[in-house]
């Protein structure tokens, strides 16, 4: 299993499948190709098909340095994901100098068929029920254990990923206005930051964090600077849980950032196990993911134990199974923001079930993991970020597209 940096990249939105990854890929190709006069990029299956609303083709074409030319290939896909492109570099005779068939396939990261052997994997357990029998038997809890296997050096990058979710709320906070694209949706985070300070005890928690997630996934949405967690499409959930903890309740930083160890943790295991990419199994696996690992940071702010841990993480994912990725016009808006805000709220939720429990409990967190997987396997195309179902057949006005 590799690094929980790879599941906390800093980058700008409105999608990690559909900006940061072609973003990567299009770097790495343009350094091969320096010699290239023009490029074209196939853009396939899912990645075509909402791509224009997540901005592939504007991230590409501003990365590439020639002329490119983008041609959707909305009905076709490439064996190895979903999201698939295929780079072609030519000279100025139009003779082919180059080409490139590559994958985003989630939070952010790429392959092509020769990338298991390039994978650096660190961590030798790679189930939680691994490694929670390792702990058992060699003592210490889930975030020293990440900085057993990762080193020191994993709090200085956590660190920067807590200082770049900050600085999403702050602006998300401030900002108001309309978000871009066809939707044409209005900013709500300050707003409810704004009645959040205004609110009764019983409701004020809630509303913060509703604040909080909506000003990181609309800043998201306008292509702001957020952490994948561990995608763009769910980057809004575990910052609005951890900054409800450290701005209402005074926990330290240095309790933020083993929050945060113990969330990339539970985030590693799932795209270890299944999938976090929305292409492959759904929302699911962006938000149900987002919100396990939002769980498991709270139940560790609260001072749970591992097993109680174990279980917010299991509750997180299990009540998100099933649930498709069908955003409207392919943009990461509709219903993409205000699941950021109900996941949080249900993130919140599984922690304190948890920590009123002894961990013990029936469904463990690996199975709901391979639960999710296979519940994503069987979801038709259509409602895997295609655009071609759910919710995305609802026009713009509300009423379903003919």
């Amino acid at each position: 299993m590799e690094s929980i940096t790879k599941i906390f990249k800093i980058g700008n939105g409105p999608s990690s499948s559909h900006t940061i990854g072609p973003r990567k890929a299009a770097e790495i190709f343009a350094k091969k190709n320096l010699d290239a006069d023009l490029f074209k990029v196939y853009l396939h299956g899912s990645l075509a098909l909402t791509g224009k609303g997540h901005m592939t083709d504007y991230i590409i074409l501003k990365t590439l340095p020639k002329p490119t030319e983008i041609i959707w290939e909305n009905n076709k896909y490439l064996p190895l994901h979903p999201n698939g492109m295929i780079f072609e570099a030519y000279d100025k005779y139009g003779e082919k100098l180059n080409e490139w068939e590559v994958y985003s396939i989630g939070g952010g990261e790429i392959m092509d068929k020769d990338s298991e052997s390039k994978v650096e994997n660190i961590y030798p357990q790679t189930t939680m029920a691994d490694i929670i029998t390792y702990l058992e038997k060699n003592g210490g809890t889930l975030w020293e254990y990440v900085l057993e296997i990762e080193g020191e050096s994993i709090i200085d990058y956590m660190k920067e990923v807590w200082d770049t979710m900050k600085d999403a709320i702050y602006r998300g906070l401030e900002a108001d206005g309309t978000l871009p694209g066809v939707l044409k949706l209005r900013r709500k985070a300050p707003s409810y930051y704004v009645k959040a300070n205004m609110q009764n005890k019983f409701a004020e928690d809630d509303t913060f964090l509703f604040a909080y997630a909506l000003a990181v996934s609309e800043e998201n949405a306008a292509a702001g600077k957020v952490v994948t967690a561990p995608t763009c499409g769910s980057s809004g959930i575990l910052p609005a849980v951890l900054y409800l903890f450290y701005k209402k309740y005074g926990i330290s930083e240095k309790r933020i950032l083993k929050a945060l160890a113990v969330a990339g943790l539970v985030g590693n295991l799932v795209k270890e196990n299944a999938s976090i990419s929305g292409a492959e199994v759904g929302c699911q696996g962006e938000v149900g993911t987002a919100c396990s690992m939002a769980a498991a940071a709270v139940t560790q702010l609260l001072c749970g134990t591992t097993y109680q841990i174990e279980y917010a993480a299991s509750s997180g994912l299990e009540h998100h199974l099933g649930l498709t990725c069908d955003p409207i016009a392919g943009l990461v808006q509709v219903p993409c923001i205000e699941r950021n805000a109900f996941g949080a709220q249900r993130a919140f939720d599984s922690a304190l079930y948890a920590i009123h429990s002894d961990g013990r409990h029936m469904v463990p967190f690996d199975n709901v993991v391979e639960v999710m997987e296979q519940t994503g396997h069987d979801l038709p195309s259509l409602y895997k970020e295609t655009s071609k179902g759910g919710l995305a057949t609802i026009g713009l006005h509300g009423r379903k597209k003919k």
